[in-house]
């Protein structure tokens, strides 16, 4: 005779067949957070690692205001949309190399462009996360101190760090030079974080120091400007701890509040160092020559700051964050290593920067290490 079943209570329900659905729910890699479903992990520049034990479910799971403001809702990938993004920032990027050197040589100091850049970015981007993710801005006391850190040894320093490197050097090669910081970054995750790396970052590391060496033409004593040298160097390691920096930050915060408090710490900092009232304003009304090949055409250097404010540095960056949506951080950072080509191409076409075969030879061979770098993690 079979076991007759317990009576079920008047008023009670089910809870079984909600508990499987529950766990189908989270099998499928979703979580309910009462609004739309949610990917558990949202990657942005780059993911924080599984060995991370302090980040909590809610860190790695956007809130909905992060979510709404963002549109990170369940939607369609679009690959080939998310590499023409990345196309587009890379591009913008590169022209933005040259015109930064025209503003250089026409008489900002790179301390005052990189102040420009800072403050202009975040005037242009403060506004538009006030009105559409205002919650998105809530900070903790606590992380104040790392907010500051990262606008200040990061945003701040790799962007006055790239300036004076361009205008002491080529602009491709000084961007081949700064993007070793991939490579830095693979260096170390294996030997300060344990992590583990594939064997090719040896390959990487071999390609990159035979590529330099061709590249600054090491048999003639360094050909180029050393503190040029020095300057790109510097940068590649600025933009290695500002990659660390951002990687551990995103598993609690969007990529729009971070860029927006690393800009407002390095507005702040350059305020101090060189306060506002003597930043040169009236240089902004003189029209400037744009040099080289465009030498009889003159703009106003207020218009060539402004394109270096907003296309040179909040377009390319919401471009970057919008390709995250349709293709994996890994892919954006290959596709975006275009900036080197393309800005040694702009430079050339425009300012007349041309380099030697051996140049290109080594260039291209650091661009086969940073590949590499790319996809050691």
């Amino acid at each position: 005779m079979a076991p007759s079943r317990p009576k079920r209570a008047p008023g009670a329900t089910a809870t079984a067949p909600v508990r499987k659905r529950v766990d189908a729910e989270n099998r499928d890699g979703r979580i309910r957070t009462g609004g739309p479903l949610l990917p558990k992990q949202v990657r942005y520049q780059a993911a924080p690692r599984p060995e991370n034990r302090q980040c909590t479910s809610e860190a790695r799971v956007p809130s909905p205001a992060v979510a709404q403001a963002l549109d990170l809702g369940v939607h369609e990938r679009r690959p080939l949309l998310g590499y023409v993004m990345v196309w587009t920032a890379a591009t913008l990027f590169a022209v933005n190399g040259t015109v930064s050197k025209v503003i250089l040589e026409s008489g900002l100091s790179s301390f005052q462009l990189a102040q420009a850049r800072a403050t202009g970015a975040l005037i242009g981007l403060a506004p538009a996360l006030l009105l559409f993710a205002r919650r998105t801005l809530r900070v903790r006391l606590r992380e104040l101190p790392f907010l500051a850190l990262f606008g200040i040894g990061g945003v701040a320093a790799v962007q006055l760090l790239y300036f004076l490197a361009i205008q002491r050097l080529p602009i491709g090669i000084a961007l081949l030079i700064q993007y070793l910081a991939p490579l830095l970054v693979a260096l170390w995750a294996r030997y300060v974080m344990r992590e583990a790396v594939r064997n090719r970052i040896w390959a990487a590391l071999a390609l990159a120091l035979a590529g330099l060496a061709l590249v600054v033409q090491i048999w003639n004593g360094l050909a180029l400007d050393r503190w040029g040298i020095a300057a790109a160097l510097l940068a590649a390691l600025t933009l290695a701890f500002y990659i660390l920096l951002g990687e551990h930050a995103v598993a609690r915060r969007d990529p729009f509040s971070l860029s927006l408090y690393g800009f407002l710490f390095a507005a702040l900092f350059w305020a101090v160092v060189q306060p506002v009232w003597r930043f040169p304003g009236r240089l902004l009304g003189d029209d400037v020559s744009l040099l080289g090949n465009l030498a009889a055409s003159e703009l106003p250097l207020w218009s060539l700051t402004a394109w270096v404010v907003l296309l040179g540095t909040l377009a390319p960056f919401v471009l970057i964050v919008a390709a995250l949506r349709h293709i994996s951080a890994t892919k954006v950072g290959i596709v975006a290593m275009l900036e080197p080509v393309a800005a040694t191409l702009v430079a050339y076409v425009w300012l007349d920067q041309a380099l030697t075969a051996p140049q290109l030879l080594g260039g291209a061979v650091v661009l086969a290490a940073i590949l590499l770098a790319q996809t050691a993690r």
